[in-house]
């Protein structure tokens, strides 16, 4: 059962079991399906607390089947209520047939000709009928039309679509045979309900709901390898398009400011201050290289920034590997739960990454303590990570939802987690502790320097917060779709346009953070290290306010856990968007604050 606007109240699921032929052979989906083979659809759970158990007939492969009766149940006053709610809530049912998803026809919002796939349907409705108030109705029959594929040197076919059209429709019998149940409102002849059975089923207390459905095979042109092309069809292709220019109009905008600053205002500082030659010039140095004495200086917990660089090169190595790997087909959705299990094994083994990168940045900073350093970086941030999601778990299991991960997978990921993560995270601290310190371009004074009064817009908070807004412009778009597709049951395979934006998000956090770490450097500020990393790991701070907005705008909550849910989601996701953009920003400071010490001669 899918979650409609209310997300993590899942009850149930439709699940594909595929029943063995005559011969007793197990039938694989990959070799097709032939005449004889059939499956069994079963709904398992759909209402756990109140342990229905409504199973569906077997298809026969390229057998229409007529109208069938599957089941009645007489709604009592929880389950009226359960249903009431669902409906209210948008729920809707899932099935998967040979590892399709079950969907609904609908055109195309652009206007044309072509329809789009929508995932599921719903459990039920409400209107008006006969001029009656509002009431309530259940979709209790069901007609299938499964699409395949034929091959015409062997007669063999596969499966390319599986549609649904849902109705409702208050079925009448007259004698109930619990061995052959019939129905008058359904001509067991034909596949087709009786002309004039239109009256829906409402859902109140006491009465009874028959479950119908009735299956139509359908030869398709389509081709088993691009089965899934349908239901990956994009509807709002050119607001990407938008997206994408408007993130390259950010991007433009930033790189003529450095452009500026490097080719202009820097060359002519560099240029001015190489020509001084008397003491008494020298005394008159004003900007930057004034603080060049103290800018390389260790900042005030240093432990921990090399505990969050390293933590964000984990993140961006995963993450790039993960869009590469996405990119050349290997996450295909018809491989569930592909992406995930990709990144979570992605994330295991690039922590050799992060214990190289901190270990490297701390005895830069002259730390001792390395093996504490390492330590923190391997439990830090995934510990973070594991405590609320175990939380969030828990809330699930409380709530005795089938979308609990189970307990079995909680210490399988635990395993993985101080198995293999945590050694390769030593491996690496132990490969950057052997390689030799990273030297300063500049000799750092022994007294610090005093620095000035900042003007009100150089001072720390605000230029923080001002560095993350354009970082977050350049991405918000396809956020919206990303969180579509997460709480509102999409499919997100648009991993193309992802890419670009992602790039484009890794040079906007690398410009605007030199851009503010040059104008805080010519304020003789030379605590850049920090607010380097905040400045445009504050975009995660614009994210979670958008997915406030997004939770108040687009999504019907009421229920305490089903908002304890998404907020906790949101800052798992907010919290790894900081440390990965930090991380960006802070290497881009890094490089440039060296390449122009470096460039300068300091008596």
């Amino acid at each position: 059962m899918d979650r409609g606007k209310k997300p993590l109240e899942q009850v149930g699921e439709w699940t594909t079991v595929h029943k063995k032929p005559n011969k007793g052979k197990q039938i694989n989906p990959n070799q097709g399906f032939t005449p004889n083979q059939g499956f069994t659809p079963i709904l398992t759970g759909f209402y756990p607390n109140q342990g229905y158990y409504v199973p569906y007939p077997m298809f026969e492969m390229r057998e229409d089947q007529p109208c069938k009766v599957v089941c009645r149940i007489k709604l009592d006053a929880e389950s009226t209520k359960n249903f009431k709610e669902k409906i209210d809530d948008e729920y809707r049912v899932n099935m998967i047939l040979d590892n399709l998803p079950v969907a609904v026809l609908r055109q195309r919002r652009d206007g044309s000709q072509s329809t789009t796939y929508e995932h599921g349907f719903r459990v039920g409705f409400k209107g008006n009928y006969a001029g009656s108030k509002e009431k309530y109705f259940i979709n209790n029959h069901l007609s299938f039309r499964v699409m395949f594929h034929k091959d015409t040197e062997t007669d063999a076919a596969r499966i390319v679509g599986f549609e649904v059209t849902p109705n409702s429709i208050n079925h009448e019998y007259k004698d109930w045979d619990e061995k052959n149940p019939q129905v008058t409102t359904c001509n067991k002849d034909t596949k087709n309900l009786v002309p004039g059975s239109t009256v829906p089923q409402e859902v109140d207390l006491g009465k009874e709901v028959v479950f119908t459905y009735d299956v139509t095979f359908k030869e398709s042109d389509i081709k088993w390898a691009s089965r899934w092309d349908t239901y990956l069809l994009m509807n709002d292709d050119q607001i990407h398009w938008f997206s994408i220019i408007n993130s390259l109009m950010i991007v433009l905008f930033l790189s003529g400011m450095v452009a500026m600053i490097m080719m202009r205002t820097l060359y002519k500082d560099i240029s001015n201050y190489n020509q001084l030659e008397t003491q008494d010039e020298a005394q008159e140095e004003t900007g930057w290289k004034l603080v060049h004495g103290d800018v390389f200086r260790a900042p005030n917990n240093y432990g921990l920034l090399c505990v969050y660089v390293g933590t964000g090169v984990q993140i961006f190595a995963m993450t790039l590997v993960t869009m590469i790997f996405a990119l050349l087909g290997f996450l295909s959705p018809s491989n569930r739960g592909g992406l995930m299990t990709a990144m979570v094994l992605l994330w295991v083994f690039m922590g050799i990454f992060a214990g190289y990168s901190s270990a490297r940045l701390y005895k830069m900073f002259k730390g001792t303590e390395w093996k504490r350093n390492t330590l923190k970086t391997a439990f830090m941030f995934p510990g973070v990570l594991f405590v609320i999601f175990f939380v969030l778990n828990a809330l699930i299991w409380g709530e005795q939802s089938s979308g609990a991960v189970p307990f079995g997978t909680m210490i399988a990921l635990v395993c993985l987690w101080f198995g293999i993560s945590v050694p390769l995270v030593f491996v690496g601290s132990y490969l950057g502790f052997k390689k030799p310190a990273i030297e300063d371009p500049v000799k750092t004074n022994k007294i610090p320097r005093q620095i000035p009064e900042q003007a009100w817009y150089m001072k720390p908070l605000f230029s923080i917060l001002i560095g993350g807004i354009l970082p977050f412009g350049a991405v918000f778009i396809e956020l919206f779709f990303i969180l579509t597709s997460i709480w509102l049951n999409q499919f997100y395979y648009i991993f193309g346009f992802l890419f670009i934006v992602f790039i484009i998000l890794i040079i906007t956090c690398a410009e605007i953070t030199i851009v503010l770490c040059y104008f805080q450097l010519c304020s003789e500020d030379y605590y850049w290290w920090w607010r380097s990393y905040l400045t445009a790991g504050s975009s995660a701070f614009y994210l979670f306010l958008y997915s406030i907005f997004y939770f108040f705008t687009k999504l019907e909550i009421t229920k305490l856990v089903s908002g304890i849910l998404y907020f906790g989601y949101m800052v798992i996701v907010s919290y790894a968007f900081f440390v990965l953009t930090g991380t960006i920003g802070f290497y881009a400071c890094f490089w440039f604050v060296r390449k122009i010490y470096s460039s300068v001669k300091i008596d």
